[in-house]
């Protein structure tokens, strides 16, 4: 009898031993997963003659081994200090004009809902496309967005030419085909506000919005006004 109940007790120690030590490895996933943010950047001062903040951004097909562990996910970059950096958390003023400039290197997924082909929000109400003023784009030829919705900026992105020459395969993509669209918005009060992409752009996902659609740093982020 001693010996079976001894023989229990070991067994109790041991799986209580098993389960703290998971608890213990589950807490520092969560520590790390949740400490482990992409780094804010900060917009940079515009040209005088447009006053404002400037975000220099890319669109890519695929992110690449140099920039994550999912290298053929789709993915936004910013450019910090002459370096593409994976990051989506951008810190702009208050009550300013935030000037984008967008390089996109990915082709086409066209959009399942028409309405966001439509450029809103803007200064202007437009976008430039390759130099050409737009206020919307064939919502066929949609590759991505960036869409703000608390601030009711909207901005389609048309992608590159299916037959277009030099497509870039992973970033970062410098040199490579693609096109070039600039726009402007108005911050208003401090806050965080959501953005993200609306294009189902994430293949091999169920509807195109899984994966990268889904997780920040890839195609969602935060705008800090600050």
């Amino acid at each position: 009898m001693g010996s079976s109940v001894s023989q229990s007790g070991k067994k109790a120690i041991g799986v209580g031993s098993a389960v703290a030590l998971l608890c213990v490895l589950i807490g520092l996933y969560v520590s790390s997963w949740a400490t482990s943010l992409p780094a804010k950047v900060s917009a940079t001062p515009a040209p005088p003659s447009s006053g404002g903040t400037q975000l220099t951004l890319e669109t890519v097909a695929a992110v690449g081994p140099k920039y994550s562990s999912h290298p053929d996910w789709v993915s936004y970059l910013v450019r910090k200090q002459d370096k593409w950096v994976r990051s989506t958390i951008y810190t702009v003023p208050a009550n300013s004009v935030v000037h984008v400039t967008l390089y996109q290197y990915d082709g086409d997924s066209g959009l399942r809902n028409p309405f966001l082909s439509q450029v809103q929000g803007t200064v202007g109400g437009t976008e430039t496309v390759d130099g050409k003023t737009v206020n919307s784009i064939n919502p066929e030829e949609a590759s991505h967005t960036f869409v703000i919705p608390q601030l009711g900026v909207f901005v389609p992105l048309p992608g590159v030419e299916e037959e277009a020459k030099n497509q870039c395969e992973f970033a970062p993509c410098e040199g490579t085909a693609h096109r070039t669209i600039t726009f402007s918005f108005k911050t208003g009060k401090k806050g965080r506000y959501r953005w993200q992409c609306f294009v189902p752009c994430a293949a091999g996902t169920i509807a195109g919005f899984g994966g990268p659609m889904q997780t920040l740093a890839y195609m969602d982020g935060f705008i800090n006004v600050v």
